[in-house]
């Protein structure tokens, strides 16, 4: 258990939760119907650290864990099917957090600031905006959580339709790197980083949606997305190189595109064509597509052009013949 200070305590976690933290983790099992060891765990994966007897709980994480105890009493999901879920949630919601404080932190002290006539802490002005903004915050997060539901629900029924596994399915996986990122992060501020990354990272996921794909997740300086099919994964693969290898204020890139077999879980993809689609960039020239035999053999001969690259070692696959791709 960890006795560490955590966001969330004292009168901070009280305005910004928008409750009193008045009950135990114990307090919390009995009045949510779970035992202390089912609430401790649910806790922990939702991502926050255990607080032991501390009274450091409030009565939404009540009405929190009640919820979640109602769904397994209800025979829908068993415990380990719920902490999968719960996991996910979390996770999301960490990444979500960070992305937004980091984003609108400065904004926000700067807005308080003004309206409070002095400086302030990050806390006061984190306070200040979610008493402000919390409920509109809460609408857009909802609104956008149905909509991803909905096309996440469409996709299964897309591709039940092809195969009885709806988590098995044929895709072409791609693979987006900055070229020499290392190098670049010890030339550059921490800040002109992190901004080359967020811009990166919006180019590619407004290419990678135009062209009807999907991105999986971001690395920083990579993104792993997935297409149905090879030509959108290539018209996505070559929209990158457009906006971010082609702009003279951003760096180089290489894109790798691998086909077949993948499989789909808790928002992620596993399989050969994943990581072969990550090892096809370390063998790319700049700016350049690379692609594996089965993405090449289902790219029409009329509007894409391949051409074999001497055969290579690649980890984990042997020896195998990469091809370059481009427009004809």
């Amino acid at each position: 258990m960890s006795d560490e200070a955590v966001p969330g305590d004292g009168d901070f976690g009280s305005a910004l939760l928008g409750q009193d933290l008045t009950l135990t983790a114990a307090d919390v099992a009995e009045r949510a119907g779970l035992s202390v060891r089912q609430a401790r765990r649910l806790w922990r994966t939702l991502g926050f650290p255990e607080r032991g007897d501390e009274r450091a709980y409030g009565e939404e994480d009540v009405a929190a864990m009640s919820v979640l105890a109602d769904v397994i009493d209800d025979d829908l999901f068993d415990f380990d099917l719920v902490l999968n879920v719960v996991r996910g949630a979390g996770l999301s919601m960490a990444r979500l957090a960070d992305w937004e404080v980091g984003a609108l932190l400065q904004r926000v002290e700067d807005a308080y600031s003004a309206q409070a006539g002095d400086s302030g802490t990050p806390a006061e002005a984190t306070a200040w905006v979610f008493e402000k903004y919390g409920d509109r915050f809460d609408q857009v997060l909802l609104y956008a959580w149905r909509r991803h539901v909905a096309a996440a629900v469409a996709r299964i029924e897309s591709m039940r339709a092809i195969d009885a596994d709806p988590h098995t399915t044929n895709l072409t996986v791609g693979f987006a790197d900055i070229v020499s990122f290392t190098a670049l992060s010890n030339e550059l501020s921490r800040e002109k980083i992190g901004d080359l990354v967020e811009v990166f990272e919006a180019r590619c996921g407004d290419v990678i949606q135009a062209n009807a794909g999907r991105l999986i997740k971001s690395l920083g300086d990579a993104v792993l997305f997935v297409n149905n099919d090879a030509l959108g994964a290539f018209a996505t693969a070559e929209g990158i190189i457009k906006v971010v290898g082609r702009d003279k204020r951003m760096p180089d890139v290489r894109v790798g595109l691998a086909t077949g077999s993948v499989v789909m879980r808790l928002g992620d993809v596993f399989g050969p064509p994943v990581n072969l689609a990550a090892r096809l960039t370390a063998v790319a020239r700049r700016n350049r597509v690379i692609v594996d035999h089965d993405t090449a053999e289902r790219l029409p001969k009329d509007q894409i052009e391949t051409r074999p690259l001497p055969p290579r070692p690649m980890r984990g696959f042997g020896v195998m013949e990469p091809l370059t791709a481009r427009r004809v």
